[in-house]
This record gives C-alpha cells, structure tokens and sequence, in this order.
C-alpha cells in the first residue's frame, strides 16, 4: 500500500500538495480507496480516502496512530556539502534509509559549494523515508557557517571527523547507544587546522574513520552506518 504524508487533524489526515497532486495525477486513487498514511513524527495511520483532487486530497482516518520502533540513539550529521550536489543527494537517500534522526549544512573555508536547494533536499528525505517505510521524517537544517553552527549546536557527545596526524580516536570506539551524537564531515579539501582546533575549544573530540581516505559523501554514510550497528 502506498504512502503518504499528511497533517493529522482530529480523525482526518490531509495530504501535502505534493502528495495530493502524486495521488491523483500518478496513482489515480479514487474516493474510498484506502492509504497508508504518516505524519512525519514517528506515527503510521491507515485512512480512506474522502476528498479527492489535485490541490487536496483528505482521508478519513480508520486506524492509528501506530508508533514507529523508536532507535536507541539520535544522530546529528552535518556535512560540508560537495561541489557536485549529486553526491549529497544520494547520501541523504541512503543515510534516511538507515535511519537518521537530523542533517545539517555547514560550509567552511576549504568548501567548494556555497549554497544548497533546501527545499530539495527535504523532499529527497520524504521519498527516501517513505520507500523504507518509515514514519519519521529527519530534520534538514539550512546550510550556515561552521564557526556559527559550532556555536550553536550541541549534543551529549560532539565529534569531529578530519585527516589531520593528531590525537584522534577510532570512531567504532564511540558509544553511541541511548546517547545523542552530533558529528562534523568537513568538504574535499577537509577541514582546516584552525577548525579543528575551533571545533576542539568548543568541546568537540577529534575521531578517525579509518585508515582509508574517504569521500566526504562516503564519510557521512559511514558515520550513519557505525552508529546504527554500533547502537
């Protein structure tokens, strides 16, 4: 059964735009046709459909709210976006398809690319949450500065991923089980030493993704892959 993302109010589910167009245009449902239905917080609904158009289709709810299995962990990723933005998309897909909980953009000295399509990007995060059959929809922040984001975001444990010879430890080493991470990926050229010692001073520990140098798309896949068989 197919699925769609609607707001819930009282015993009616109504469908995004987006949704609404995809369900009559694509799918050609029809009044009374049963959908499976989510809310982007974690619950699943079954529905029938009761109005139905183009512009906005509405489902009378016959079932729910039924709870996503909830993780043992929160991940934050945030990610220097690649120069071919490609890349990052295919990342996000994947990384949501594991399970992710909040994506971030950051761009720093050594970045290639200076802006991103938000709107895009959330819409990649809705497909690949609902091809995995999940109810949760990941939070996709805006792309900032990294000396900014530093400064603002924090978590129970802050870790940066870089390629510098210093006193790092193996990310596999990290707990990440009931415990909420927040981990920077830096662009291709990778972070600078004056941000990692930045990142350092705000309390951020410096881990290693291995002996094999990685693609910064590759990097932030790899972080969602530990945390998930790690947890």
């Amino acid at each position: 059964m197919n699925i769609f993302i609607a707001t819930i109010q009282d015993k009616i589910a109504v469908l995004t735009p987006e949704e609404s167009w995809h369900c009559t245009k694509v799918l050609r449902k029809k009044e009374g046709d049963p959908i499976r239905i989510i809310d982007g917080k974690g619950n699943f609904y079954d529905g029938t459909l009761d109005l139905v158009s183009e512009k906005k289709c509405t489902a009378i709810i016959t079932a729910g709210p039924t709870i996503q299995s909830p993780r043992n962990y929160y991940l934050h990723l945030a990610i220097a976006p690649t120069k071919q933005i490609d890349r990052i998309e295919w990342m996000i897909e994947k990384c949501v398809e594991i399970g992710i909980d909040e994506i971030s953009f950051i761009q720093c000295k050594n970045s290639e690319r200076v802006n991103i399509k938000h709107e895009r990007i959330i819409k990649i995060a809705e497909s690949a949450v609902k091809q995995s059959l999940q109810a949760l929809i990941p939070k996709i922040n805006d792309l900032t500065s990294f000396s900014d984001f530093i400064s603002k975001n924090k978590l129970d444990q802050n870790l940066i991923a870089h390629c510098f010879d210093s006193e790092r430890k193996s990310i596999k080493t990290m707990e990440f089980g009931n415990t909420k991470t927040l981990v920077l990926i830096g662009p291709e050229g990778d972070f600078t030493k004056e941000e990692t010692q930045l990142a350092e001073a705000k309390g951020f520990f410096s881990v290693d993704l291995g002996e094999n140098r990685l693609r910064t798309e590759t990097a932030g896949l790899f972080v969602c892959q530990v945390a998930s068989i790690l947890s």
